[in-house]
This record gives structure tokens, C-alpha cells and sequence, in this order.
């Protein structure tokens, strides 16, 4: 987490605590293990680094304030006494700033690394050569301790151990201690940059939101929306020798990824449909929704189990939830699953519907539960979903199928469900059948 101070500039970041680091080294960057061979080299106490590197170890160290000069932290010992532990690095002169930047703007691929998240070699040795010392070496690491300790003791031990991890993900950790976040360097970076082209110095780019909307003009300035592109794009491919980490299926990732990006085209393709705005919005995904939709997918064998056990419905319940999906995404599963009594008006709009879906000579006797009317002597039934429409289902071995897409006219879904594979035409009413009669 970043906290900024004043007029903007990152003056100070703030590290969340970080969690135990049982079983793993301190430091896996060249960088890093810099920082922790400038306090090994100066400690007088081994004992002390000893003891730094258990407490680090144990998650002892709480939040990490870095800002220039310096890096705090709260350090617990086993007992639970707390002791505020500083460690002090001289900040870069305005002259040496001066000589990095000169150094950095020249060579366009050292910013580009620390924007990666990489201190290369060959930036420390290029900014050595420009008279800078980005690197603490031995003695530079000067400690502060609540304890009382007048040299490294096991708190800023433990403090500059778990800075080492901070260095690690980041590197810009050190050059905010130098005096100078990532924010104020690019920055400077960037008006040096002008001024050697000779372009005018850039202000911030856009308006202020709330000048432009007071303004009135915003909407026609808008650009278009873009087009959709005409089919989902491709994920890139996993490295094929790569070792994939312990407990990856390189498989299911490929298959994931190539979902996600199918899901990203459908969502787009919705926003940019006239009169999205006016649409409702779509439900909130569940686990076992969103198991059906990527068995939709078509996955292989190890994956259609794992998604058939995380939808808790099995392979052959999966199945059926993935014909619906396919007629109908979310609206169409919440039909298949869900049974409701319709009553009030919607009760009185269902049975309008159906007394005017047919001629009355032709109007199959129904027999209804619920939100499902079923067709006397068929394998046939129409399912009344939520928003109104009506959904044609077929029986095959004893369970329901979803035989279609839904219809706002109930003669129409009754129809799909009819020309299934299997089914049998609707029976004709005696004259004593009710259309609506509950069982």
C-alpha cells in the first residue's frame, strides 16, 4: 500500500505485514541478498542476526513504513513485548539524483526493468559509474532500536530481513529510501526527457470530471464505442518445458483461460447492444453457476469431473444444467432448477397466455404444479420462468430436459418441445380437462 503525503508525491509507502517465512530464504534477488550481505558484513553480534532472522521468520515484524532515509517497524519479541525498530540510509544527494537521471534517461531499458519489477546489473554498475550508489555496503545500514541497543539487535535485524523480501518484490522500495518513489522519479524522468527533445513540459493529462460534466459539451466529444471484435481473442500458450508449480494442471489453466476470454466477448458483445443501460442486471456468479457455464466449454475428461463434482450436480446432472445454460445462460438454469408457485397477477397473466395460445379445438390438456405445466399423456411440459417467458422441456428416462429456447408465447415453446427427438404430439383435451387443473 502506498500512502501519499502533501501535494501527491509518494513520500511514504506502508507495507502490509507480511506472513512467516518458514522454510524459505530471505532474499532471492541479487539485489536483496546486496541489501543483507551490507547488514551481515556490519553486525558485531551474530547472535543478534540470529535472532533478527527467527523473529522475521515468525511473522514477528508488522507493517513496513518506507520513506527516504528510513524504514520502520513494530517488532514483537516471543513474549510479546513490542519495540519500535528503525534502520537509516543516507539519502542521494541533488547532485547524484541529477547524475542517475542523466544516466537512466539515456538508456531507456533500466526504467523499463524497474517498471518490471528488476534491478539488472548493469544499472547499479552504469549508475556506479555516474558516481551513484543506489547499494548500502558495509556500515551504510545504520540502526535505531526502542530496545536501547547501540548496534544492530535481533528487531532492526529482523526489520532489514523482512526489507530484503520487500526489495525482492520491488525495487523501487530502495530508491524511495534513496529519496526519490517511483512516482517523483518517472515523473522528473519524464520532464528531463522533454526538455532534451525539446517539447514543452507536459501538464496532467485530461480534465478535471467535474469541470467537463458541469460544462454540459462532455457527451459529443465522447469518442465511438469500438467494434466487437468478431471472435474471442486467444489466450497465449503455456511455456511447454516449463515445470508447472506444485498443485497447477497446466490443462485446466489453458482451458480457464480460453473460458475467460470466450466470457470477456459475451460480456462486451452485451454492453455494446442498443439499450444495454435499460437491461437488468446479470445475477452474481456462483460457484456452481459458473461450473456450468465452463463445462459449456467442453472441457476434457480430468476437468468435466472436477467441474461435475464443484457443481454438486455429477456428471449427468451437469449435463442437463449445460443443455439449459446453452438456451439460455443464467435465466434458463434458474428454470431448470428453480420450482415456484405463480400466483397474484402473474398467475392471471399465465393463464391469459394460455387460453389464447390456441384455437380451442387444438388446445392440449395441461396439467399444472407450480411454475410447470405438463401436457396429459405426453412427455412434454412448459416451464414458466421469472421474467415471464415460457421454456419448453421434454422427458427422456425419467428426468426433465431442457428441448429449446423459451418463447413469450406459450404455443410456440410447447411446439419446440414437440419437434424433439422422442417426444410425442400433445394429446387433445376431453371435455373435462382443465388446462390449468393442479395435479
Amino acid at each position: 500500500m502506498t500512502r501519499y503525503d502533501g501535494d501527491g508525491a509518494d513520500a511514504e509507502r506502508t507495507f502490509a505485514a507480511l506472513p512467516p517465512a518458514r522454510g524459505r530464504g530471505f532474499a532471492r534477488t541479487w539485489w536483496g541478498r546486496a541489501w543483507l550481505t551490507a547488514l551481515e558484513g556490519t553486525a558485531l553480534d551474530s547472535g543478534q542476526l540470529k535472532a533478527g532472522r527467527g523473529l522475521a521468520r515468525s511473522g514477528a515484524v508488522g507493517a513496513v513504513s518506507v520513506r527516504p532515509g528510513r524504514v520502520t517497524a513494530v517488532v514483537q519479541d516471543r513474549d510479546g513485548t513490542a519495540h519500535r525498530a528503525d534502520v537509516l540510509l543516507q539519502e542521494l544527494s541533488e547532485e547524484r539524483w541529477d547524475r542517475f537521471l542523466a544516466m537512466a534517461v539515456e538508456r531507456a531499458g533500466h526504467v523499463a526493468a524497474l517498471l518490471d519489477r528488476e534491478m539488472p546489473t548493469h544499472l547499479v554498475e552504469d549508475a556506479e559509474s555516474a558516481g551513484v550508489e543506489l547499494l548500502p555496503g558495509p556500515g551504510d545500514l545504520e540502526p535505531e532500536c526502542g530496545c536501547g541497543a547501540w548496534d544492530h539487535c535481533g528487531h532492526t535485524a529482523a526489520l532489514c530481513y523482512q526489507v530484503a523480501r520487500l526489495l525482492d518484490q520491488d525495487p523501487f522500495v530502495l530508491l524511495l529510501v534513496r529519496g526519490r518513489g517511483e512516482r517523483a522519479l518517472l515523473d522528473a524522468l519524464q520532464a528531463r526527457d522533454d526538455a532534451s527533445a525539446g517539447r514543452p513540459a507536459q501538464g496532467p493529462e485530461g480534465v478535471d470530471a467535474a469541470e467537463a460534466y458541469a460544462a454540459g459539451d462532455i457527451l459529443p466529444s465522447l469518442p465511438d464505442a469500438p467494434a466487437l471484435p468478431f471472435e474471442p481473442g486467444t489466450p497465449p500458450s503455456l511455456d511447454a518445458e516449463a515445470e508447472p508449480a506444485a498443485g497447477i494442471d497446466p490443462s485446466a489453466l489453458e482451458f480457464l483461460a480460453a473460458r475467460t476470454a470466450v466470457q470477456a466477448h459475451r460480456m462486451l458483445a452485451r454492453a455494446l447492444r442498443d439499450g444495454h443501460e435499460r437491461q437488468p442486471a446479470e445475477p452474481e456468479p456462483t460457484v456452481a453457476r459458473d461450473a456450468v457455464r465452463l463445462a459449456a466449454g467442453e472441457p476434457g475428461g480430468a476437468v468435466a469431473g472436477r467441474l461435475a463434482e464443484g457443481s454438486g450436480r455429477g456428471r449427468e446432472g451437469l449435463a442437463v444444467a449445460v443443455r439449459a445454460w446453452r438456451h439460455g445462460g443464467t435465466a434458463a438454469l434458474a428454470v431448470l432448477d428453480e420450482e415456484w408457485i405463480v400466483e397474484g397477477e402473474r398467475l392471471a397473466r399465465a393463464r391469459a397466455a394460455l387460453d389464447s395460445a390456441w384455437d380451442e379445438d387444438e388446445r392440449p390438456a395441461l396439467r399444472a404444479r407450480a411454475n410447470r405445466w405438463t401436457v396429459v399423456g405426453a412427455p412434454v411440459q412448459l416451464r414458466l420462468g421469472r421474467e415471464g417467458r415460457w421454456w419448453p422441456y421434454r422427458e427422456e428416462r425419467g428426468r426433465w430436459i431442457p428441448a429449446g429456447d423459451s418463447s413469450p408465447d406459450p404455443a410456440t415453446a410447447l411446439a419446440t418441445a414437440g419437434r424433439a427427438p422422442g417426444s410425442q404430439p400433445p394429446a387433445k383435451p376431453s371435455p373435462h380437462q382443465s388446462h390449468d387443473r393442479p395435479q
